[in-house]
């Protein structure tokens, strides 16, 4: 039986997400053939990544923590406890996330449609920023390798 609270942050290697403040990572695999990442974020607690959308399918595991959802307004929208599972498809729909009184773990498996975005990072009036992709992971990935 997987015990979730067993899990030790302390043993994985953890990076900043470059340009982005309260969020740490660990990429844990990457899938050239498939187009999967597989990778490990760290979201600060009582704090809120930047605005973004999933422009790509993924699905998340709640490993440790709290995961908050919040809306472009900064509006609680969902929280989700350890344990949880949750598959989603690309949304249009831009939000922040963040962890509750603890920072949380939740692994991703990112997507990715051929050789498109992964996330798109959005400014406060929702102007496209930047773009998390495909490529840009695996180059995070060699450089930690």
């Amino acid at each position: 039986m997987l015990d979730i609270n067993a899990f030790d942050e302390n043993a994985i290697t953890w990076r900043e997400l470059p340009d982005v403040e309260n969020v740490w990572l660990s990429i844990l695999d990457v899938d050239e053939t498939a187009k999967i990442v597989d990778v490990l974020f760290r979201f600060a607690a009582n704090e809120k990544i930047v605005l973004h959308r999933h422009v790509a399918a993924f699905h998340t595991f709640v490993v440790k923590g709290e995961h908050r959802i919040y809306t472009p307004e900064g509006e609680l929208k969902e929280v989700r406890p350890a344990g949880t599972y949750k598959a989603g498809k690309a949304d249009p729909e831009p939000h922040t996330e963040g962890g509750g009184d603890t920072d949380v773990i939740i692994l991703f498996s990112l997507r990715p449609y051929c050789d498109g975005p992964i996330y798109e990072i959005l400014d406060d009036d929702g102007n496209i920023v930047d773009t998390m992709t495909f490529d840009g992971m695996k180059e995070l990935h060699a450089e930690a390798a």
